[in-house]
């Protein structure tokens, strides 16, 4: 009767009359059922059956209450799972609403996980060197190694005018957007790229490693913010974050947000390719990543040659 309770009143009415019925069964068969009584439940056991029944069948059949069984009488409370609290705000980056909520905190002076075409990042704002000084404590990265810049296009170098000689722009047009990183020479440049501020932070004292993904999200970003400060979203030494999650569990609780894009199209980080010497017709493959050694230099001679 108590899991009749739970479902509804038919159904309740009916396993009450059925244990009325087994009283009357026993009195029957002392010999004391009265009459009355026992017709009295019969019918009533006939009508709660049938209508029962006919309502079941109407109620399969159209798919919608249209013989109402009545109401449980008692409630199952139902436990709300309640998801556990994140240590950083996250954000979709397939809202617009969640692009600037990450690029406002990175506007003041937060570090963020941010998605690439290849692996997971932290970012951080040009406009703010302090932050990009927090990237090195989050990470455990050793001071002696250069961040870089991302950007969204190759026409945002072109706007800063920077002195590349004709093949170094040749070979940029063809590995950006893409999983290459380019390091070049370092100038004045890069304060009307909108590095101004940073300018002593990120590369070398005369280098800088240059990033454009090819990634509409990141490249978004990077149209709001300006150039960003980049590394990849791990400590130091530990494998690369390939979803949004293993920055959150990995360096949610140092960092100010993540922008959530999923898994990550590539498990390693860009390709780096060292162009200081690109005009004495030579390139050095710093670090093989996503794009393989060999790919490059196909890209780099097919380039060259036409260049002659």
């Amino acid at each position: 009767m108590l899991i009749a309770a739970y479902r509804n009143l038919v159904l309740l009415f009916l396993t009450a009359v059925m244990e009325v019925v087994l009283v009357c069964f026993l009195l029957f068969t002392l010999q004391r059922l009265p009459y009355q009584l026992e017709m009295a439940m019969l019918a009533l056991l006939s009508i709660i059956c049938i209508y029962g029944a006919l309502a079941s069948m109407f109620n399969c059949s159209f798919s919608e209450r249209l013989l109402h069984m009545g109401p449980p009488l008692l409630k199952e409370k139902v436990k709300q799972e309640t998801a556990p609290e994140l240590p950083c705000p996250v954000a979709n980056s397939r809202l617009t609403s969640g692009l600037l909520k990450i690029a406002g905190l990175l506007e003041e002076g937060g570090v963020c996980g941010v998605p690439t075409d290849t692996v997971y990042a932290l970012a951080a704002s040009c406009k703010n060197p302090q932050a990009i000084e927090k990237i090195y404590n989050i990470k455990d990265r050793p001071a002696e190694k250069p961040i870089c810049i991302c950007i969204s296009s190759v026409e945002q170098l072109v706007a800063a005018k920077p002195p590349f000689s004709p093949l170094l722009w040749e070979f940029m047009r063809n590995v950006y957007p893409g999983g290459i990183s380019c390091i070049v020479s370092k100038g004045d440049w890069l304060f009307k790229l909108g590095v101004g501020p940073a300018y002593d932070r990120v590369g070398t004292k005369d280098s800088i490693m240059i990033r454009v993904p090819d990634h509409t999200v990141t490249g978004h970003l990077c149209d709001i913010t300006g150039p960003l400060a980049i590394t990849s979203a791990n400590p130091s030494g530990e494998p690369d974050s390939t979803h949004h999650s293993m920055v959150i569990n990995r360096l949610g609780h140092k960092i100010q947000g993540v922008l959530c894009d999923g898994e990550s199209n590539e498990v390693v980080a860009s390709t780096v390719v060292n162009c200081l010497k690109i005009d004495e017709g030579s390139i050095t493959i710093v670090r093989e990543g996503c794009v393989p050694a060999v790919k490059v230099r196909q890209i780099f001679d097919r380039v060259k040659s036409t260049m002659v």
